[in-house]
C-alpha cells in the first residue's frame, strides 16, 4: 500500500449517525404537529366558527323581526314614548344583525385566504417531512456503513506486521 487513509475519528461520525437520528425524529415530530395545526385551524374556521355564527345570525334576525313586530304593534297603538323605546330596539337589533354579518362574512374571508396562503406552506412541510421519512434513514444507513467499513479498514495490518489502532491509520 502506497497510501494510507488518514483516519482520525469514526467516534465523530457515529456522534454525527446518532445526531441525525435525534434530529430526524425531533423534526418529524414537528412536522407533523405543525399540519395538525393547520389542519384544526382549518377546521375551526370551516366548522365550528361558521356555525357558530350561523346560529347566532339565526338567533339575531329572530330578535329583529321580534322589535319590528313591537315596533309596529306600538305605533298601531299610538304610544308616543312606546314607539321610540321600539325604534331603539329595532336599531339595536338590526346593528346586532349587521355585527354578525360582518363576523360571518370576515371568517368566511379568512378561510379562503387561510388557504390560499398555508397550501404551499403545508406543501412544503410535507416535501420537507416525505424527506426525513424516505431519504434520512438512507443517510443513516450510509452513515453506518461507512464506519463499518472504516472499521474494517483500521482492523487491517499495516506493512510491517503491526494492526492499525482504532485511533488512526
Amino acid at each position: 500500500m502506497a497510501e494510507q487513509a488518514q483516519i482520525t475519528s469514526v467516534e465523530a461520525i457515529e456522534s454525527f449517525r446518532a445526531a441525525l437520528i435525534v434530529f430526524t425524529g425531533q423534526a418529524r415530530a414537528a412536522l407533523e404537529e405543525v399540519s395538525s395545526e393547520v389542519l384544526r385551524a382549518r377546521l375551526w374556521l370551516e366548522n365550528d366558527q361558521r356555525r357558530f355564527l350561523e346560529n347566532e345570525l339565526r338567533v339575531r334576525v329572530l330578535k329583529l323581526e321580534q322589535a319590528r313586530q313591537e315596533l309596529f304593534n306600538a305605533r298601531l297603538s299610538n304610544f308616543q314614548v312606546p314607539t321610540s323605546l321600539q325604534q331603539m330596539a329595532v336599531n339595536r337589533a338590526q346593528r346586532a344583525v349587521r355585527e354578525v354579518e360582518e363576523k360571518l362574512a370576515r371568517v368566511k374571508k379568512w378561510d379562503r385566504e387561510l388557504e390560499n396562503r398555508s397550501d404551499p406552506l403545508v406543501k412544503q412541510v410535507e416535501q420537507f417531512h416525505n424527506f426525513l421519512t424516505a431519504e434520512m434513514p438512507k443517510a443513516v444507513a450510509s452513515l453506518a456503513q461507512a464506519v463499518k467499513t472504516l472499521d474494517a479498514y483500521a482492523g487491517v495490518a499495516l506493512p510491517g506486521g503491526q494492526p492499525a489502532t482504532g485511533g488512526s491509520a
